[in-house]
């Protein structure tokens, strides 16, 4: 039996410093608690929807293209969207050929985003399952590179560079509210802090991935359902990181859809970003009560998603 990958802070750390001439070093924030109607200490929102593509995602991705040799026949990703935008452009900036499957549900910002790195795009099936399944069958044809959204090591090391960069930056946090699907962010995230920072775990009721596999002892198939469905929404949680989910992840929280959709709607209000169901789904948690932050907890949240085109410039 092969033994497990290494996920941990040496790792991290080493991959940080191969994709940081690639990605951005995005700011945090710290925003009055009271401005969005909680009565809590003031919150930490690290944004990191300000990189590149529009999401976290091109941090795994650079770091899978710059450690694993990509054939002539090039990469492969399947995607809800925004992993298959941030492989589109790793691959763009390396000279490297991409291609892309995504599923019916993918918004229209997230396809725009694909096609404007060059990479050839495929839309098949209902389901994020569906365009991995498609994904799988073009490897075997073709013998490209499989990039995987969140179940490869690589991907959570680069993903596990969010929590690096926000220790770095806002040390004093007790709790970081992270929003997962397959949970390469949040997992990353976690072999980063390692316990020493409260990491909790945000989806979708539609969508309960984590949350099931954790009272279920193992990964097990979920919904995939929900307005988030094209980010948030995998048929099982990855199986890398279910096991430093069982060691790191101090709780895992279920949302509404309508309270991402009301997450979306304050956060437009009070600071005028626009942010995907994805990339909000974490503030969604302690605005609709799910999350309860003790007196004087210092809570950071994670808003890790902006493609949509829920605002129209055109008007």
């Amino acid at each position: 039996m092969e033994d497990a990958p290494v996920i941990d802070r040496d790792r991290i750390a080493a991959t940080e410093r191969l994709i940081r001439p690639y990605v951005r070093h995005t700011p945090s924030i710290i925003v009055d608690a009271g401005d969005f109607g909680l009565a809590s200490a003031p919150l930490v929102f690290k944004l990191e929807f300000l990189q590149h593509t529009g999401s976290f995602k091109p941090r795994g991705a650079f770091a899978n293209l710059l450690t694993r040799k990509a054939p002539d026949a090039g990469v492969v990703a399947a995607s809800g969207g925004n992993h298959g935008a941030a492989v589109a452009f790793a691959a763009m900036r390396l000279g490297i050929k991409a291609t892309i499957f995504v599923p019916k549900v993918t918004s229209p910002a997230k396809l725009d985003r694909i096609c404007s790195y060059g990479a050839e795009l495929i839309v098949t099936g209902e389901a994020y399952a569906d365009a991995l399944a498609a994904s799988e069958a073009h490897i075997a044809a073709t013998g490209a590179l499989r990039v995987h959204a969140y179940d490869q090591p690589e991907t959570l090391l680069g993903q596990g560079t969010v929590g690096l960069e926000l220790e770095a930056d806002r040390p004093e946090i007790d709790t970081l509210l992270v929003a997962t699907g397959g949970g390469g962010l949040v997992g990353g995230i976690a072999a980063w802090y390692a316990g020493r920072t409260r990491i909790v775990s945000v989806e979708p009721e539609a969508a309960p991935t984590l949350h099931d596999a954790l009272k279920a002892g193992r990964p097990i198939d979920a919904p995939a359902g929900g307005i988030a469905a094209d980010s948030l929404a995998p048929r099982q949680i990855g199986a890398l990181m279910f096991p430093i989910a069982q060691r790191f992840i101090a709780q895992a929280v279920l949302v509404t859809d309508d309270a991402i959709r009301d997450a979306q709607r304050r956060l437009w209000d009070v600071l005028r970003v626009a942010a995907e169901p994805g990339g909000v789904a974490a503030l969604a948690a302690p605005l609709s009560g799910r999350y309860q932050p003790s007196k004087g907890e210092r809570v950071a949240v994670l808003l890790c998603g902006a493609n949509t085109n829920v605002v129209d410039f055109s008007k």
